[in-house]
C-alpha cells in the first residue's frame, strides 16, 4: 500500500488522509526493526503526511528516527524544535544533520545538545544561527576545543565572527599568535577555510566555462566525503535548488540521484564514486552499490533529460 501511495506523485488530500489513518494505527503495531525499515523507506518522500512524519521523528528509538530528522522535507521549524526540546541527544544529533536549520531551532540545540551536537550543527553550513544562539555555542564551546574549530571551517561565516572564533581558539591555546603565523594550527583551519569558500566557486566557474570535466569534479568531492559540497555542483549543472539535490543525493531511494546524473551524462565512475558516498553515510551494503550501478546503466538519457525538465518546471510552479 505504501508502494501504491507514492507511486502518485501528486496524491489529494483525502487520500494522504487516508494513508496517514492506516499508518498511523500500524505503527505502533510494528517492532522497532520494521519501524526503522519503513522510516528508511519514506523519510525523504515530500507526500509523506505530516502527522507520521512526526511520529516517526518522535519515536523513542533514535534509530528509528534518525533518518527522518536528517531528510524529511515534510517536517516543520515548529516540529523539529518540539522534538528537540523533549527527545534524547541521538535525536538532536540527527537534526543538527540536515541541510537547513532555522535560528528558532539551532537556538535549542545550542541549549540542549552535547558536545558532538555542538559540533555536528556548527560545523553544518546550512544551519542558521541567531546572534544569541551564536554566542551561546562559542560560550559553550570554550569547553571543548573542537567545537569552535568545527565553527571556524565553515565557508560561510562573516568577517566578524570568523574574527571571533579565530580569536577563541588562539585564547584556548590551539594557537596564541593572533596574526596567524604560517605554521600555526590557527592559521591552517583559516586557510582550509577560505580555501573552501573558494575553491567550490572556481569548481563551478570551470565546469561551466568547459574548463573542467564535471565528472572529475563529481569524483573528488565524493572522494573526500563532501556531500553538501557536491550537491552545490550537481545543483548549479542541473538548475536545481541545493537543498533538492542534497535531499536526492542523501535519500535511500537512489532513483533521484542516477535521474539527475543521467541527464547530465554522468559516466560510470563518477556515478560510481557518488554511490561510494551515499554507502558511506547511509550505511548501504556493496551489494547494494552494485545493484544501483546496474540500474544506472539502463536510464536512457533522453528520458533522464525530460524528467529533470518537468521537474524543474514543477519546482518553478511551486
Amino acid at each position: 500500500m505504501t508502494d501504491l501511495f507514492f507511486y502518485d506523485p501528486e496524491p489529494t488530500g483525502m487520500s494522504k488522509h487516508h494513508y496517514g489513518e492506516i499508518a498511523l494505527r500500524a505503527l505502533p503495531h510494528l517492532d522497532a526493526e520494521a519501524r526503522q525499515g519503513y522510516a528508511d523507506e519514506v523519510a525523504a518522500e515530500p507526500n509523506l503526511p505530516r502527522s507520521v512524519a512526526n511520529a516517526l521523528a518522535g519515536d523513542p528509538e533514535s534509530v528509528v528516527a534518525r533518518l527522518v530528522l536528517r531528510l524529511s522535507p515534510v517536517l516543520t521549524d515548529r516540529d523539529l524544535a518540539a522534538i528537540a526540546l523533549n527527545q534524547s541527544q541521538e535525536h538532536l544529533a540527527a537534526i543538527a544533520e540536515r541541510v537547513r536549520l532555522s535560528e528558532s531551532v539551532t537556538d535549542i540545540l545550542v541549549d540542549r545538545g552535547d558536545n558532538g551536537v555542538l559540533k555536528t550543527v556548527g560545523g553544518n553550513e546550512g544551519a542558521e544561527f541567531s546572534d544569541e544562539g551564536f554566542n551561546r555555542l562559542l560560550e559553550r564551546g570554550r569547553a571543548e576545543p573542537l567545537i569552535p574549530r568545527a565553527v571556524a571551517i565553515r565557508s560561510d561565516l562573516s568577517e566578524g565572527r570568523a574574527e571571533r572564533v579565530m580569536r577563541m581558539l588562539a585564547e584556548l591555546g590551539v594557537d596564541t599568535d593572533i596574526d596567524f603565523a604560517p605554521e600555526s594550527e590557527a592559521a591552517t583551519i583559516a586557510r582550509q577555510a577560505r580555501q573552501q569558500r573558494l575553491e567550490v566557486s572556481q569548481l563551478m566557474k570551470d565546469v561551466k566555462a568547459k574548463t573542467r570535466v564535471v565528472d572529475d569534479v563529481l569524483i573528488m568531492l565524493a572522494e573526500e566525503d563532501r556531500a553538501y559540497h557536491l550537491a552545490q555542483v550537481m545543483a548549479r549543472a542541473s538548475d536545481i535548488g541545493v537543498e533538492q539535490a542534497l535531499r536526492a543525493l542523501l535519500r535511500r531511494d537512489v532513483s533521484g540521484i542516477a535521474l539527475a546524473c543521467r541527464a547530465l551524462d554522468i559516466g560510470f565512475p563518477a556515478f560510481a564514486a557518488i554511490l561510494g558516498l551515499r554507502a558511506r553515510r547511509l550505511m548501504f551494503a556493496n551489494k547494494d552499490v552494485e545493484e544501483d550501478l546496474r540500474r544506472y546503466a539502463q536510464i536512457e538519457t533522453a528520458a533522464a533529460e525530460r524528467g529533470m525538465r518537468f521537474i524543474r518546471m514543477k519546482s518553478k510552479l511551486s
